[in-house]
């Protein structure tokens, strides 16, 4: 089987739907192993971001180094501690509003090292 360039073909007659990134099928994809990797560096890195967000703030945790399962737990209860809304993309909490200080200690009871990045 050979790879294509990431701009190369989304669907092939003979084998089907492949994946843009490896040329891969869906099924044997090797982007999804890397997104399953989780990626730590021994820090949990919290900040704010507002970009492409029209505005609104929300407050981002990367460095977790948790699978998805886990990392889907823990974003459970992190959202049930500060009251609000977020979600999971790419490895990264994601939760609305600006609770920098409440996750920091959050996290840092849980075990975690934390670091609090950006103004």
């Amino acid at each position: 089987m050979s790879r294509y360039k990431k701009d190369g073909p989304v669907y092939s007659t003979d084998r089907g739907r492949v994946c843009p990134g490896c040329g891969y099928a869906p099924a044997d994809c090797a982007c999804r192993a890397r997104e399953d990797t989780p990626n730590r560096d021994g820090m949990a890195t919290i900040g704010r971001e507002t970009k492409g967000r029209k505005g609104a703030g929300v407050t981002v945790v990367r460095g977790l180094g948790l699978g998805a399962e886990e990392l889907s737990k823990l974003a459970a209860a992190l959202k049930k501690k500060c009251g609000s809304g977020g979600t999971i993309k790419s490895g990264v909490i994601e939760i609305q509003g600006d609770h920098r200080q409440l996750l920091a200690v959050e996290l840092a009871g849980r075990g975690f090292r934390v670091k609090l990045a950006g103004g």
